[in-house]
C-alpha cells in the first residue's frame, strides 16, 4: 500500500469522494474514508441517489414514514436526500472547520429538469440550501446557458455554489466570469465574501469516450496515436484559463475584499476505457488548489498503485493545445464535441431523475401502510 493519497493531497489535490449512501453513514464507513484515506468532501448526483435508494433497506423506515403522510414523490426525494447530505455534512464539519470552510463539503444538485430554467433553478438552490440547513453544503447547478446567470443569482445571495457540467474552455471561462458576477452582486448586499466558495466541476472522462469514439471511425495511424489524450489535454487547459481568470485585477479586487477562488474540480474521473490506466485522470491532473472527484474504484485504485510525482500541469500547456488542434485537424470539431457531451450530460441526468422517481414511487407503494 503506498501513501499516493496523502502525497496527492500534499500536492494541493482535495480528495473528495463522488459516492453517498445512508449505508455508507450508518456504517460509518464515510467517517473511515476521512480518517483513513485523506477524503474531504463527498459529490452527489441524481445517478448516485437513485443508486442508493433502490438498493438495501437502509431508507425503509424513512419511506415507510413517508408513504404514511402521502407526500408526492418529488417531496419524498427531496427529504430522504437532503436528509443524507445533512448528515454527511456533519461527519465531514471537523474538515470543514480545520480548512476554514474550503473542504468539508457535501454537494446536492437542483433538479436537473429544471436545467434550462434560470429562475426556477434559483429557485431550487435556495429551497435546497434552507432544507439541508448546513453551511457546508455545496449546491449543484448545471453549466447551461440558462445555468449560467442563476449561478450569479446564487452566488449573488450567499448560497457556495458547485457548477457542473462543464466540459468546453468557453463555458468554463463564462463560468468563472458568472462565479465573479456573483461574488459583485454578494458585495454591494454586504454579504461576507470570505463565507461563500465555489467549485467549478471540470468533466474529464467523458470527453475521451467521445473524442475516441470518432478517432476509431477515422481509424488511421495518426488517428489511433491521438486515442486517451483529449481530456488530459482539455483539463490542463482548463487549469490554465484559472490560473489567468484568478490573477487579473478584476479578482484580485475582489480577493482584497475577502472572496475565496473558484477551485476547478476534476469530475468523471473514472476511467471507461480498460485500455487506460485506471489512476489516469488522477495523476495526469495534478496542481494546486484543484479538487478531484472520485468514485470509490478510483479512489482504492489510487491508493493501491497511483503514482504521485508533483505538478503534472505545469508546463502542458503548448502540448494540450496541439493535440486539440491535430483533432481539428483530422475532422474532428472540438464544438461539436463539448456541445453533444452537454447536450448527453442533462440528458443523462434527467433519465436518472426519472429513474429516481420511479424508484421512489415503487417504494412509497411497497412500504405505503394498508387501509384501515
Amino acid at each position: 500500500m503506498t501513501d499516493a493519497l496523502k502525497r496527492l493531497s500534499e500536492e494541493g489535490v482535495a480528495i473528495w469522494l463522488d459516492d453517498l449512501s445512508r449505508k455508507r453513514i450508518t456504517s460509518g464507513n464515510l467517517a473511515e474514508l476521512i480518517d483513513q484515506q485523506h477524503v474531504v468532501g463527498v459529490t452527489t448526483n441524481p445517478t448516485i441517489f437513485q443508486k442508493a435508494i433502490s438498493q438495501g433497506d437502509g431508507y425503509d423506515q424513512q419511506v415507510s414514514d413517508l408513504a404514511a403522510r402521502k407526500v408526492t414523490v418529488e417531496e419524498a426525494i427531496r427529504m430522504i436526500t437532503t436528509a443524507d447530505v445533512r448528515d454527511a455534512a456533519d461527519i465531514l464539519r471537523p474538515v470543514f472547520d480545520a480548512t476554514g470552510g474550503k473542504d468539508g463539503r457535501v454537494s446536492i444538485e437542483v433538479d436537473p429538469r429544471l436545467a434550462h430554467n434560470e429562475k426556477a433553478t434559483v429557485a431550487e438552490a435556495k429551497q435546497l440550501a434552507w432544507l439541508v440547513d448546513r453551511p457546508n453544503t455545496l449546491i449543484k447547478i448545471p453549466a447551461t446557458m440558462a445555468g449560467l446567470p442563476a449561478i450569479s443569482s446564487t452566488i449573488g445571495l450567499g448560497i457556495s455554489v458547485n457548477v457542473t457540467l462543464i466540459f468546453s474552455l468557453e463555458r468554463y471561462r463564462a463560468v468563472m466570469d458568472g462565479y465573479l458576477s456573483g461574488l459583485e452582486k454578494a458585495k454591494e448586499r454586504g454579504l461576507d465574501l470570505s463565507k461563500i466558495h465555489s467549485v467549478a466541476s471540470f468533466f474529464v472522462s467523458r470527453v475521451d469516450s467521445e473524442v475516441d469514439k470518432r478517432l476509431n471511425e477515422i481509424g488511421t495511424e495518426e488517428a489511433k496515436a491521438l486515442r486517451g489524450k483529449a481530456a488530459v489535454a482539455n483539463a490542463r487547459l482548463a487549469y490554465q484559463a484559472y490560473e489567468e481568470v484568478f490573477s487579473s485585477d478584476r479578482w484580485n479586487a475582489l480577493e482584497k475584499a475577502g472572496a475565496n477562488k473558484q477551485r476547478p474540480l476534476w469530475a468523471s474521473t473514472g476511467v471507461k476505457d480498460p485500455a487506460y490506466p485506471d489512476t489516469m485522470y488522477v495523476t495526469e491532473l495534478v496542481a494546486p488548489n484543484t479538487v478531484n472527484t472520485m468514485p470509490e474504484a478510483t479512489l482504492e485504485a489510487t491508493e493501491d498503485h497511483g503514482e504521485i510525482s508533483g505538478n503534472t500541469i505545469a508546463g502542458t500547456y503548448e502540448q494540450a493545445r496541439g493535440v486539440l488542434d491535430a483533432l481539428e485537424k483530422l475532422g474532428i470539431s472540438y464544438d461539436d464535441v463539448v456541445r453533444v457531451l452537454e447536450e448527453e450530460g442533462v440528458e443523462k441526468f434527467e433519465a436518472s431523475w426519472n429513474d429516481l422517481l420511479k424508484s421512489t414511487q415503487a417504494e412509497l407503494e411497497r412500504l405505503a401502510p394498508s387501509e384501515g
